[in-house]
């Protein structure tokens, strides 16, 4: 026993960042290809080291909008859904990744969701449509979520082989798996070359609210909508 804790700390000891960028290609997004906006891509490592903890991570909604829109987090962590608006949303998430629903809620209030499912959740709000979010359920606690210049540091690595994984919300699961790569940590981190993802195949489609329903052509904000909980 004693010297798989002395292989543990001598790992720990030399753990260091794994390092890299990520570049979005072939996308039709205006914001990526106007201002090269390269954030909102999960990367993550499989293999060897501590198990990951549970976390408390926050998902704002405000302005109509989910902030952040990417978020990374543990498996069994909990997520908080404060309402800064001054009107209702209702948090939901009804395919892939963890199923939820948080209710109908008011201003100025917090619903919270315990993750305990790996995978990607797609988050939207059951009023507004123009809101969604996503959020990537780990099992590892070596991840990082790139930022808008694409630069991404996952930190204190421990030496060891990995399994690299991708996720991009307008990438195929095809380009996603073609992406992955094992990888060897060696002491003090590694560098990896840069990450290209193709958003040739993207094809965005309107989804349905939690019911499954078409939303309504025109959405109306109230500060008290009918059956609403106070």
């Amino acid at each position: 026993m004693i010297w798989l804790w002395a292989i543990f700390f001598s790992a720990a000891m030399v753990a260091g960042p794994v390092t890299g960028t990520v570049e979005l290609v072939g996308s039709r997004d205006p914001a990526v290809q106007k201002r090269r906006d390269y954030s909102g891509v999960v990367v993550w490592l499989d293999g060897p080291g501590a198990p990951a903890q549970p976390r408390r991570a926050e998902m704002v909604q405000k302005n109509k909008r989910f902030l952040p829109h990417v978020l990374a987090i543990p498996v069994g962590s909990t997520v908080e859904f404060p309402n800064f608006d001054l009107i209702f949303h209702n948090a939901f998430s009804n395919f892939s990744g963890q199923l939820f629903d948080v209710g109908l809620y008011p201003p100025g209030t917090n619903r919270t969701v315990v993750f305990k499912r790996q995978g990607i959740a797609r988050v939207f709000c059951n009023i507004h449509p123009t809101m969604s979010a996503v959020i990537a359920v780990l099992r590892t606690p070596y991840f990082a979520v790139s930022g808008k210049n694409g630069a991404f540091e996952i930190r204190d690595v421990p030496l060891g082989e990995y399994h690299l994984r991708v996720f991009h919300e307008r990438a195929s699961e095809d380009t996603l798996k073609a992406l992955e790569r094992r990888i060897t940590v060696n002491g003090g981190g590694l560098a990896l070359p840069a990450i290209a993802i193709s958003e040739s195949g993207y094809i965005q489609f309107p989804h349905k609210n939690k019911y499954g329903k078409d939303y309504p052509p025109v959405v109306e904000d109230h500060v008290v909508y009918p059956g609403a909980r106070k």
